[in-house]
């Protein structure tokens, strides 16, 4: 429902709010754009992140139901995606956090959400931790 809200504020305003930076402790929101798996079309998502450097961070948690999001699965077959963060556009390319580095993200979030642990354990598949690395 959230997310929803998100969409609408994003539409309404023509892209001026709706997005936001991470500051003050707390995550931010945007807007990511992938090439569908299926039908090559595309997809628009509006996500939670925090900055890891010049990187941005994302979780595949699919609102902690089971399963992969959409968003995750397209970027998966084809990593290459637009974001926006508010006025600003990037071109970034995904990849999987694995070993220490996605340890030390999960840390990260967990800052965030201190129930991150608890909702992660009612699914049985792994939350991807994902890293959006800019592209040129």
């Amino acid at each position: 429902m959230a997310w929803a809200v998100h969409r609408g504020i994003l539409r309404v305003s023509g892209g001026r709010l709706g997005l936001r930076r991470p500051r003050g402790g707390k995550w931010g929101a945007l807007r990511l754009t992938t090439v569908g798996r299926r039908s090559g079309q595309p997809r628009q998502v509006i996500l939670a992140y925090f900055e890891d450097g010049a990187d941005l961070v994302l979780m595949s948690m699919n609102g902690w139901h089971e399963g992969h999001p959409a968003w995750w699965l397209n970027l998966r077959d084809a990593p290459e995606a637009t974001v926006e963060l508010g006025r600003e556009r990037r071109a970034v390319r995904a990849r999987v956090a694995e070993g220490e580095e996605r340890a030390r993200l999960w840390e990260r979030w967990r800052t965030f959400d201190k129930d991150l642990d608890a909702y992660a354990a009612l699914r049985s598949t792994e939350a991807v931790v994902v890293v959006l690395e800019a592209r040129s």
